[in-house]
C-alpha cells in the first residue's frame, strides 16, 4: 500500500458528553491525550489533518494541519466527510483517508502496520479494524471513492458510522488482542484513572 496516497485524520470534533471537557485536552501524564495519537502517526504520513470545531492545543509539527467540521453535529461520519472535502478543496492528490480517534493512548504505530499489511485495496473502499471481538469503526480506511454516497447519506440523515459501514460493504481486518489494550479508549474520568494506572503499573 502506498502511503504517499493516504491522508492521516484525526477525528476531534465530538462533544465529549460523557467526559464533561474535552477530551482532547485532557492531560495524561502530563502530555495532552490528543499527542498520544499523535505522535504515534505524524510520521507515518506526509500530513495528518486534525478536525475540530474548537481551538485546540496540539503538538507542533509542519505535517499537521487544522480543520473545522463542514456542518455541525453530524457525528464521526460528518468528520470523514469534513476531511475528504478538505483534499478537494486543497487539490490534494490523496486517494484514502486513514481516521484516529484522539482518546487512544496506548495505539501504536505498530497497530497500525499490521492493519495496513493486511488490507487488499482491492476488496473494499472501506476498513475496520477489529480486536477482541470488537469492531473500532473510528480506526479506518476510508476510500475517497466514497465521498459523494457519504455526503448523499449524511444529507438524509444518516449518523451512525457502523450502520452506514455495513450498507456500502466494510471489511473488518482482525488485529491480535495485546496489553496493555491499544484500543482502550477514554470516555469518563473512570477510564483516565485505569490509563494511569495502567502506566504506573507498565
Amino acid at each position: 500500500m502506498d502511503l504517499n496516497n493516504i491522508l492521516g485524520v484525526v477525528l476531534a470534533g465530538g462533544k465529549s458528553q460523557r467526559f464533561g471537557r474535552d477530551k482532547s485536552q485532557v492531560k495524561l501524564q502530563g502530555k495532552l491525550l490528543i499527542d498520544y495519537i499523535l505522535n504515534e502517526i505524524v510520521n507515518e504520513f506526509n500530513e495528518t489533518l486534525i478536525v475540530s470545531n474548537d481551538s485546540i492545543n496540539f503538538m507542533k509539527s509542519k505535517k499537521l494541519s487544522i480543520t473545522k467540521d463542514f456542518k455541525l453535529n453530524l457525528g464521526p461520519l460528518g468528520g470523514v466527510l469534513s476531511a475528504m472535502k478538505w483534499i478537494k478543496e486543497k487539490n490534494k492528490k490523496y486517494k484514502w483517508i486513514s481516521t484516529f480517534p484522539t482518546d487512544t493512548p496506548f495505539f501504536t504505530k505498530e497497530e497500525l502496520k499490521i492493519f495496513y499489511k493486511k488490507i487488499n485495496i482491492n476488496e473494499s473502499k472501506l476498513f475496520f479494524i477489529k480486536n477482541q471481538n470488537t469492531r473500532h469503526n473510528i480506526f479506518g480506511l476510508w476510500s475517497l471513492d466514497l465521498m459523494e454516497k457519504l455526503e448523499a447519506d449524511l444529507l438524509k440523515g444518516e449518523r451512525k458510522v457502523e450502520v452506514w459501514a455495513d450498507s456500502i460493504g466494510v471489511k473488518i481486518v482482525n488485529i491480535d488482542y495485546k496489553k496493555p489494550d491499544p484500543f482502550f479508549n477514554i470516555n469518563t474520568e473512570e477510564d483516565l484513572k485505569t490509563a494511569i494506572e495502567i502506566m504506573n503499573n507498565d
